[in-house]
């Protein structure tokens, strides 16, 4: 975090996650196997990508000696060339009330180990080593923007908690503009939301190394 913004805590990620099951179980059964409109997976798996992130970032804090040269090495698979490879897969006879119990269970998993790591652990993340704080920051924006990317276009109202939504801005993007809510600095951070006077970024990356 900088030096002037709170912490991201589990319980802002177990925030994150409720408020986004909240909007997901309003999306229609029919619209599961389609496309979001910014995504070439369907919302089923795009889903089960954020299923694997949030159980990612737990099992990477999970050992007594975390992993400093790359993941934890579960095997992964993807349902079709096109679709992301994972080693969270729901079962599809449970329906979207089954993958969102996943996704449910994946994100508990992560809030829990995130509240018993002390703050010192290091563990390794592609864009930087990261600590409890980080993979709960991690975690929770993983959860935001892909509830975003799924219900785009479906009219479901979607207004994530401000405060959540600063408190990881402030640790994964600290050169982010002010000026805007905080939402929506994070939408355009992630290359999904035009900010005035700004260009949209082409590219981008979070900085979840410690502060």
């Amino acid at each position: 975090m900088s030096a002037n913004s709170e912490p991201v805590t589990p319980d802002d990620l177990d925030r994150a996650v409720r408020v986004a099951l909240d909007a997901l179980r309003e999306v229609p059964a029919a619209a599961w196997d389609g496309d979001p409109a910014s995504l070439d997976w369907t919302r089923w798996e795009t889903v089960e990508h954020t299923c694997n992130a949030l159980m990612l970032y737990a099992v990477q804090l999970a050992p007594k000696k975390p992993p400093m040269d790359g993941n934890v090495p579960f095997a992964r698979t993807s349902r079709r060339p096109e679709a992301p490879s994972t080693m969270v897969r729901a079962d599809t006879a449970a329906g979207p009330d089954g993958l969102l119990q996943v996704l449910e269970s994946c994100a508990a998993l992560l809030v829990a180990l995130a509240r018993v790591t002390p703050p010192d652990v290091r563990a390794y993340h592609v864009y930087g080593a990261s600590d409890p704080e980080g993979f709960a920051a991690m975690g929770a924006v993983e959860v935001l923007l892909h509830t975003h990317d799924l219900i785009e276009g479906l009219g479901i109202p979607w207004d994530p908690p401000a405060d959540v939504c600063a408190r990881a801005l402030a640790r994964l993007f600290p050169d982010a503009p002010g000026g805007a809510s905080p939402w929506r600095t994070l939408l355009w951070a992630t290359g999904r939301a035009d900010l005035p006077g700004r260009p949209r970024p082409a590219t981008w990356r979070w900085d979840g190394t410690p502060r």
